[in-house]
């Protein structure tokens, strides 16, 4: 087995992941406010402000991930992953299969990170191992 090609099915698989949810984000999807609110965050319009930052950021960092995995970045996406998991469920309004069925969310920018190395200085989280 290449272990470079299951990187790069990971990194475009993590890559549709962050371009859809980019895209449902910049849309400003309805359904989303409901965990939005869940954390305490009213009003439609901030809201809605904060789905364009978080669709920009989703869509720059599956850019990012598709031209060079940046172990940082990647950090942040297994984050975001799991966070967005956490507000279906036990946070927001879901059963836990919601929380369940977005284990992938979290779990493959993870796996791609343990296959690229864990960062062992600075540098290396910026920029990646050389």
């Amino acid at each position: 087995m290449n272990i470079k090609h299951v990187m790069w099915v990971l990194r475009v698989a993590v890559a549709g992941e962050f371009i859809g949810h980019g895209m449902f984000a910049l849309q400003g999807k309805a359904s989303w406010f409901v965990y939005f609110q869940a954390v305490g965050i009213t009003g439609d319009d901030t809201i809605r402000t904060l789905l364009l930052l978080v669709g920009v950021l989703d869509l720059a960092l599956a850019l990012l991930l598709l031209i060079k995995p940046i172990p940082l970045a990647i950090v942040w996406m297994t984050f975001w992953g799991f966070w967005t998991a956490l507000i279906r469920w036990p946070i927001g309004p879901d059963p836990v299969w919601d929380f369940v069925e977005r284990s992938a969310n979290w779990g493959a920018p993870l796996a791609l990170l343990l296959l690229l190395g864990w960062p062992k200085t600075a540098r290396e989280w910026l920029w990646g191992k050389k």
